[in-house]
């Protein structure tokens, strides 16, 4: 069940807080704890606060502390693309959501709002958050400025980027339009983007579009004279004080503010006297330029005026404010109930409350994105914390990876090697590793050696292992980090950095061995792909399994997929698809499937089946039309480890996918191989995984 969504537009001032006000105040009906979130807010001197959370967390009374409730400021957010850590961005943002994630019931996201230096990179972001984040967006557009033609594409420009992001677009909710134009500009919208999206418009409202008096004071920082309890008071019009009283007079309407120089007494007294005078319109309230406060005399004489005029004082003279108040946009602001009302009530009128909620608790994106894959594999490192051997504790990547590790406290670390060699290439390649924190044995040296010895020797003795054979393959890294495992001094292993598969899985195989209902071990790689991740088997064991060991394979990855939250779609690959294809190597695809389908009913697999076939949505759909994993498939089991090899490596050169794995599936105790071309990521990912995996065993 979806527990969030995304409110995000095309552009500034589409009157969005309108929509997220009034969802939010039908989310706190319907569940206890609703929280907010903005990923992106403008900068603020020292003691102000954004505008939309405040009002959110003030108005509602959110249980919400104002620091949890967005993820950059603006500044720090352009650094940051600048200097190209997009996936820095995306990383903290998604952090700082699921935190929110495990406090509350449901989360309401509200995007940028396209203002200042960044802004045309604004929509691309947002799409990129939503599309990692998984969660459905709706859209929202203003219609003040356009043409018709122009506002229509506009909307569907938007819309497509979203769908080639595969972010769901629930809801699409054009604002501010003008109330002849209401059922005309839904129709076209309809027609755009099809029936699928809930369409409505919202009309344009005057009393939304004029600010407050309170909305001057504080574009002014300006200082209120009297009248606090009215800076409520809508402003329609504004007239500048420059003629005598009695022309003055003549050229005030209803809600107008008057702008005056402070020391003008005569045409504050005069604007007073007409605000209570049934001969002439209310006013809004007063503007004193110039930063002059009226004489105490005249003050005195206000004050014993019994008047709901606001009186405010700012300190751009005459003309500057008068420029200047013409670029004031409205907000709505936490204090200002009129307006919040007022957009609860528009929301309600216009908006069909329940198909849009209904859209939203009921959506549900089994899609897993590389960011949040990624974020997972630390939380559920964390649940548990293990302790992982690493074999290779003098290569430049493992310290490396141990150092990050080491500051996360996601895992306990064991290093193999002389310490005194450990520590001075920490010191060599400027590793910020405290060796003093980290547990380093020497095999050679060890106090277990003798006793992993004896007991490798018991285990192996009927393969005709003798015990000087033993001791001597108990100081070679990979049998003692294996031993290790085996006594529980570890809770797994990653090795291969220097070493070979067979170095690394060789005595895992003889100490190990497979689990009760395992007959061979096999490998899964995650691939995080632009989109999506996607688990890839066998790619690094098997040579030429048989239908038997395909179909074990097949098993043994969905159940690996779905541990670390991918949905098991299973594709058994081959280079036909369905009935077909002939010949022996696309009949023992055919028949591991069908071995599959009886063992694990519960697993929806689909095969023979080509790669196009199995992920691309269009061509599944125009190949096997009734396939329910056709165009989805998630967990991809390639015929024989001449082709997963080849195809995972093209596609994550050519893709740039990161690929994390290989990870071993059928032992008794997580054991892990790396490529010796490994980057200090691929170690990081592959300990979180052997952590995790050892939380399983």
């Amino acid at each position: 069940m979806n527990k969030a969504v995304y409110i995000t537009t095309l552009e500034p001032f589409s009157g969005k807080s309108l929509i997220s006000i009034g969802l939010m105040n039908e989310l706190l009906i319907r569940k206890d704890k609703v929280g907010y979130f903005r990923p992106v807010i403008d900068d603020y001197p020292d003691g102000q606060k954004d505008n939309h959370i405040k009002t959110m967390i003030d108005y509602f009374k959110l249980d919400l502390p104002y620091e949890d409730a967005y993820g950059f400021n603006r500044s720090d957010l352009i650094h940051l693309l600048n200097q190209g850590q997009e996936a820095k961005v995306i990383d903290q943002i998604i952090r700082k959501y699921k935190k929110l994630e495990k406090r509350f019931d449901f989360i309401l996201m509200e995007g940028s709002d396209f203002s200042g230096e960044g802004a045309m990179i604004e929509f691309e972001l947002n799409v990129k958050l939503a599309s990692n984040l998984a969660i459905p967006s709706i859209l929202v557009s203003s219609g003040v400025s356009k043409s018709f033609d122009e506002y229509i594409s506009n909307i569907k420009l938007a819309y497509d980027s979203f769908k080639e992001e595969k972010v769901v677009v629930p809801a699409i909710i054009a604002n501010k339009i003008k109330p002849k134009n209401i059922k005309k500009t839904i129709a076209r919208i309809k027609k755009v983007v099809g029936e699928d999206t809930y369409v409505s418009a919202i009309p344009r409202d005057e009393n939304l579009l004029k600010p407050s008096m309170r909305d001057i004071l504080n574009y002014f920082e300006g200082k209120i004279i009297m009248g606090e309890d009215y800076m409520e008071k809508p402003v329609k019009y504004y007239e500048v004080g420059a003629m005598q009283l009695r022309h003055y007079l003549t050229k005030l309407k209803e809600k107008t503010v008057v702008i005056l120089p402070g020391d003008r007494g005569d045409l504050i007294l005069g604007a007073i006297q007409a605000d209570k005078s049934d001969n002439y319109p209310n006013l809004s309230g007063i503007v004193l330029t110039g930063g002059i406060t009226p004489e105490r005399a005249i003050m005195r004489l206000i004050e014993g005026i019994k008047t709901t005029i606001p009186i405010i004082g700012i300190k751009p003279n005459t003309y500057e404010a008068t420029i200047k108040i013409g670029d004031l946009k409205p907000k709505i602001n936490p204090y200002d109930t009129r307006k919040i009302m007022k957009s609860i009530s528009l929301f309600r009128k216009h908006i069909d409350v329940r198909v849009v909620l209904d859209k939203l608790v009921h959506y549900n994106n089994e899609k897993m994105t590389p960011s949040m894959f990624l974020y997972n594999l630390e939380e559920w490192a964390s649940i548990e914390r293990k302790t992982i051997v690493l074999p290779e504790g003098t290569d430049k990547r493992i310290l490396k990876a141990a150092c990050r590790l080491q500051s996360t406290n996601l895992v306990n670390l064991v290093l193999l090697g002389d310490r005194e060699r450990v520590c001075n290439l920490v010191k060599i390649n400027g590793v910020n590793l405290n060796c003093k924190e980290i547990k380093i044995i020497n095999p050679e040296n060890s106090e277990e050696a003798n006793q992993y010895a004896q007991q490798l020797y018991e285990l192996r003795k009927h393969k005709g292992m003798t015990e000087t054979t033993a001791k001597d393959l108990i100081k070679d890294v990979s049998y003692f980090g294996t031993m290790m495992v085996y006594n529980g001094d570890a809770d797994g292993m990653v090795s291969g950095a220097a070493h070979t598969t067979q170095h690394t899985i060789r005595p895992a195989l003889q100490i190990i061995k497979t689990k009760p209902d395992a007959k061979i071990v096999s490998s899964v790689f995650f691939m995080c792909l632009p989109d999506r991740v996607s688990a890839f088997a066998d790619c690094a064991i098997n040579p030429n399994p048989n239908a038997q060991e395909l179909a074990e394979i097949a098993i043994a990855s969905a159940d690996s997929a779905k541990k670390f939250g991918i949905n098991p779609k299973v594709a058994m690959l081959s280079y036909s698809s369905g009935a077909s294809g002939k010949g022996e190597d696309v009949e023992r695809v055919r028949e591991a499937t069908q071995i599959v389908k009886e063992k694990r009913p519960d697993i929806l697999v689909e095969g023979p089946i080509q790669y196009d076939a199995a992920v691309d949505p269009g061509v599944g759909k125009s190949k096997m039309p009734n396939s329910k994993v056709a165009g989805q498939a998630t967990v991809l089991i390639f015929p024989d480890l001449n082709t997963g090899n080849n195809t995972y490596k093209a596609v994550q050169r050519e893709t740039g996918a990161l690929a994390i794995g290989p990870m071993l599936q059928g032992l008794r105790k997580p054991i892990n191989d790396l490529s010796r071309g490994c980057t200090v990521t691929d170690v990081y990912n592959t300990i979180l995984l052997t952590a995790i995996q050892a939380q399983e065993e």
